[in-house]
């Protein structure tokens, strides 16, 4: 067996992965079809979702959060899909990958907000740039480190697109890839992490397949959401589930110059975080702005377009990064309360009716008929300033994927695992049911990349041990002639089993080498023929492995 893992997609799950492989003292090779990493994990704006942080339970917040919490918003959010089993691994190691990003590469994720569904405040970001960008772009700085020092630990492939799996018999024992019209081969345990399907509008596209009645919306992924991980597992056998679940995310920012642009920038759930509203046509609010994505999306098809966001000044300070980035694309616009009215067709008194309104409901002198129940940066007063954006619903994010364990192994068609093949990121399916909550995509990416990194390295580790036991027992079984002997090794409970026959009586004796046991083997002496032959004492497998020079030192 080959000595590395095979890593495809270098977005923050694939580069999770490579570092978890890396920190288990594995070897490891990224592969990716881009010409830079990142995948839309850089695109991501609103944050990583941890439980239990030491950030929540820090002096300065004290929120009172909890892993138990965090997994029935979890599961109140996937719905009659959710998968509790890949929802506790998800919600359980929230804290610590996140402490993990904060440790070891040094992140600042000292900001804490409350987006749509969840009951507490727990999606983390920096004090400035978007997360997600910041988050991949330091696990990738220091891969590309490692490979530059380290160059027999960790290499990558750029501008290759892997096509296909290798299977030896059962197991998954690499990967094609065609680089400048080229094919080449990789050997090891294989991790996908090559992300969704949401730009998947090639010639034998899953999207068109599984949900035509949105094939035409705008999406915020790149053009390399292809599927391409789907089709490959598909292609040998391997599980789909969840295919119909597209999250169409409610707020895409519509360029006023190119508003029919098939690629849209996101409007981060965040700014409906800190207090954004969301007014239809005429003015009025319509929904929850901090509801689920999918309920948020179907109030935005009933109501009168066009739909904005709008800010008030203090939302718009305490996001201000946001603000600028999106004011310098062209994509935000700021507006005293009277300019957004005329631009808006609406009157002053209109805009003043909105804002009064919403603030009673804040105030807590009138109920919300949305059922809103969180309100920040109020009062809103129409004599402020605002940040003005309009939206679309937009293509954002497949719930749907392939069936994983919580393992991160993936499951063939009969629900059993196809040895030596992980996937993680949003390419894993089931990990957040039939509607995911806001934060937690890059939570996703660094749980699930993280486990399968544990998993390929445990399993290539096993395999590597067991190659080497394998090896110097058929030396030893060599030099046991006149017998026939056969060298096997049961992969359920790690023994290694030497069998031993002769033609004489027909005979056989099958005899394990316990891993308990640190007694040497040795070879029986030759049997009479009418006595059996004795038994072979046991052999530990870190001992045969020690003998792995082809003189069997």
């Amino acid at each position: 067996m080959a000595s590395q893992i095979i890593v495809v997609g270098g977005g923050l799950s694939g580069l999770s992965a490579a570092h978890t492989v890396l920190e288990h003292g594995g070897n490891v090779v990224v592969i990716d079809k881009n010409s830079f990493f990142g995948g839309n994990s850089t695109k991501a704006t609103s944050g990583i979702n941890g439980a239990l942080t030491k950030t929540q339970i820090g002096k300065s917040l004290k929120i009172p959060d909890s892993v138990e919490l965090f997994e029935q918003d979890t599961l109140r959010s996937a719905r009659d899909l959710a998968r509790p089993d890949i929802i506790k691994v998800l919600t359980g190691n929230s804290a610590s990958a996140v402490e993990w990003l904060q440790n070891k590469f040094k992140l600042d994720l000292s900001l804490v907000a409350r987006l749509g569904g969840h009951s507490q405040p727990r999606t983390h970001r920096g004090k400035e740039m978007f997360p997600g960008m910041t988050i991949t772009y330091a696990l990738m700085e220091h891969l590309e480190l490692i490979v530059k020092n380290q160059p027999d630990r960790a290499r990558v492939i750029m501008k290759a697109r892997a096509t296909k799996l290798i299977k030896e018999g059962d197991a998954v024992v690499g990967v094609e890839y065609v680089k400048d019209g080229q094919t080449f081969k990789e050997y090891g345990p294989v991790i996908l992490a090559t992300g969704g399907y949401a730009a998947d509008f090639t010639e034998d596209s899953l999207l068109k397949k599984y949900r035509p009645d949105i094939y035409h919306l705008p999406t915020t992924n790149g053009d390399h959401c292809t599927g391409d991980g789907h089709k490959m597992i598909l292609a040998i056998g391997g599980k789909g589930i969840d295919f119909e679940k597209v999250q169409v995310h409610p707020t895409g920012l519509v360029d006023p110059k190119d508003p029919d642009s098939k690629i849209k920038f996101l409007a981060a759930e965040a700014l409906r975080g800190v207090g954004g509203l969301l007014l239809n046509a005429e003015g009025k609010r319509f929904c929850d702005e901090l509801g689920h994505r999918d309920y948020v999306t179907g109030e935005i098809w009933k109501t009168k377009m066009p739909v904005r966001l709008v800010l008030n000044g203090k939302a718009s300070k305490e996001i201000e990064w946001h603000c600028k980035h999106y004011s310098g694309r062209g994509l935000m616009r700021r507006f005293t309360g009277e300019a957004l009215a005329k631009e808006m067709g609406i009157s002053v008194s209109q805009l003043r009716a909105t804002f009064d309104e919403y603030n009673e409901i804040a105030a807590g002198r009138k109920k919300d008929p949305y059922g809103k129940k969180f309100f920040h940066n109020t009062p809103i007063s129409v004599d402020d300033e605002f940040h003005v954006a309009l939206m679309s619903p937009v293509l954002h994010y497949t719930m749907g994927g392939v069936e994983i364990n919580p393992d991160s192994e993936v499951k063939d068609v009969q629900g059993k695992i196809i040895p030596g093949l992980y996937a993680s990121g949003e390419l894993a399916g089931g990990v957040h049911g039939a509607n995911r909550l806001g934060g937690s995509s890059l939570l996703g990416c660094v749980v699930f990349g993280r486990v399968a990194g544990d998993s390929a390295a445990r399993y290539l580790l096993q395999n590597l041990s067991s190659s080497t036991a394998s090896r110097r027992l058929g030396q030893i079984a060599g030099q046991l002639s006149p017998y026939q002997t056969t060298v096997s090794i049961d992969p359920n409970n790690k023994k290694v089993f030497l069998e031993i026959s002769w033609d004489q009586q027909g005979g056989a004796v099958s005899q394990p080498v316990q891993p308990q046991s640190s007694a040497p083997a040795t070879a029986p002496a030759q049997p009479e023929k009418t006595e059996a032959p004795k038994q072979l004492k046991d052999y530990t497998l870190s001992e045969v492995a020690k003998h792995n020079t082809e003189s069997g030192e």
